[in-house]
């Protein structure tokens, strides 16, 4: 990598992530290894799930997680997935509810394929429908956890029962995810990754308490006010105008 080609925050952010990564993964082993049986012994079926995913630089990656769905649930062409999803095994309930299936991507850090905090990656489809300046977020190693993160973290949960769970996330979620990570890239810092590693470990405990911490550091970046309203997540969600492309693609012109 030469220094043209160096992501945003590089290299402090490296050997943070490198430290961080390493020493999660040797401590949360045996949480890790219980679970790998737990997936492996309802089917007998592998307990990994090598998503695909667009990378630093438009790279492509496979982002390693634990299996919380049926074998081949992929190939149902749903990218999406609503909390009532029917493809979420019984085991893979427990795994969503403790983010366990996050924990797995300490490895894609390791390897240099994503940071402890940077943009949620995304599947090349929806990459496709990136705008001239969503296409920055692909000068950011993609993360575990950013602001979007703690404010969806009940991603599954908005989703529930809809009948078209691509076309919903793509109205009330994916619009403030994108406003979001682009406020991280333009901010991005060592210092505002530590604040959301705690913001993240505090929403385990307390989501109230970590939407008050990101609302604390959206307003220190100069955050909209529409922004910093929808990431309180006091209100219902209010269904954005879709992208061009995007609306053509679904049939929702």
């Amino acid at each position: 990598m030469t220094t043209q080609e160096q992501p945003l925050g590089y290299p402090a952010k490296r050997l943070l992530d490198l430290t961080a990564s390493a020493a999660g993964l040797v401590v949360l082993s045996p949480v890790l290894i219980a679970a790998m049986i737990a997936v492996w012994a309802q089917d007998w079926h592998s307990p990994f799930y090598r998503g695909k995913r667009v990378g630093l630089f438009g790279q492509p990656f496979e982002m390693l997680k634990l299996r919380s769905m049926v074998v081949n649930a992929d190939q149902s062409g749903v990218n999406s997935t609503a909390g009532t999803d029917r493809r979420i095994t019984a085991v893979g309930q427990a795994i969503r509810r403790y983010k366990l299936d996050e924990v797995t991507q300490l490895w894609n850090v390791l390897k240099g394929e994503m940071s402890l905090v940077g943009p949620r990656p995304q599947v090349a489809s929806d990459v496709a429908f990136y705008g001239p300046e969503e296409r920055k977020l692909l000068l950011c190693r993609p993360g575990i956890t950013d602001f979007s993160s703690i404010v969806f973290s009940d991603e599954g949960a908005i989703l529930a029962g809809s009948q078209n769970a691509d076309l919903d996330y793509g109205r009330l979620i994916r619009p403030w995810k994108l406003k979001l990570a682009l406020l991280y890239a333009d901010h991005a810092s060592l210092g505002l990754d530590m604040k959301l590693i705690a913001a993240t470990l505090v929403a385990i405990v307390s989501k109230k308490r970590a939407l008050a911490m990101v609302n604390h550091l959206l307003i220190g970046t100069g955050a909209g006010a529409d922004l910093i309203e929808v990431s309180r997540r006091q209100r219902p969600l209010v269904p954005q105008p879709l992208p061009e492309a995007m609306a053509r693609a679904f049939g929702a012109e």
